[in-house]
């Protein structure tokens, strides 16, 4: 092989990962990024329950992959006693992940999560079939998922996608997209990045696709009932005249807006 192609061949070759404390370092790093009430490394190291479970997955994963498949499930036994954050050995976690407060947090065998991601205490990478093979879903690189949300299945969850909280997610979501309700449904535009280069964490921030239907829906209403009383020949009627829920001193839906 000719020194041109040797060089070729050695660029191509990807960098090897690092090693167990090198990623310890960078997840110790993150919190720091993406959770105002971290205050000192020491504290984040004997305190942060996701912390300890991710270090302990990683240990985990690596016995997983060298075939030692008992040890591993028993590492993962005692961390989710001592965290209470259940991850199976042979999940696959990129670097730099986060995981908030961390309280009943389940992710499956097969479920592969990409840098930069951040889960909220209470979600589920879960599965929807007993067959074996890859069952739960995949999750790309710097997505956001609130607390209590559940995403079942072998289904991708695009780059910088964010999931909102207690939604169920059951169908792929594309990059920058957010996803909310129950199944969830794609709502709002592509998400932006936050500024310089920072994970976008403002999950809370989406629109109510519901409340807006229903505004929808109250407007055609006012519409069709101003044009029967123009094709009656009757005055229009004043705001909330037959309305017995404002007649009752409650809010209706035209008065809430």
């Amino acid at each position: 092989m000719t020194e041109p192609a040797l060089l070729t061949a050695e660029a191509a070759r990807p960098d090897p990962p690092p090693g167990l404390f090198a990623m310890l370092r960078e997840d110790v790093a993150c919190i720091f990024g993406r959770d105002p009430a971290a205050r000192s490394t020491w504290e984040v190291l004997t305190t942060y329950p996701g912390l300890h479970a991710l270090f302990l997955h990683r240990i985990a994963h690596r016995l997983w992959r060298a075939g030692w498949r008992y040890p591993a499930r028993l590492l993962a036994f005692l961390a989710r006693m001592l965290t209470n954050i259940d991850i199976h050995p042979g999940a696959t976690i990129g670097r730099r992940f986060f995981i908030d407060h961390g309280a009943g947090v389940v992710i499956g065998e097969t479920a592969e999560i990409g840098d930069d991601v951040t889960l909220y205490h209470g979600v589920t990478l879960g599965g929807t079939t007993w067959n074996k093979g890859k069952r739960h879903p995949t999750l790309g690189d710097g997505v956001v998922v609130g607390a209590g949300a559940k995403i079942l299945g072998a289904i991708v969850i695009g780059a910088n996608a964010r999931i909102g909280a207690n939604s169920v997610v059951v169908k792929d979501v594309p990059p920058g997209r957010t996803a909310v309700g129950i199944p969830a449904r794609l709502v709002g535009e592509r998400s932006r990045a936050a500024a310089s280069g920072a994970i976008n964490l403002d999950h809370h921030l989406i629109p109510d696709p519901v409340g807006k239907a229903i505004g929808c829906l109250v407007e055609r209403i006012e519409t069709l009932e101003a044009e029967v009383r123009r094709l009656r020949g009757e005055p229009p009627a004043a705001s909330h005249e037959h309305c017995e829920v404002c007649a009752a001193g409650e809010l209706c839906c035209e008065h809430a807006r």
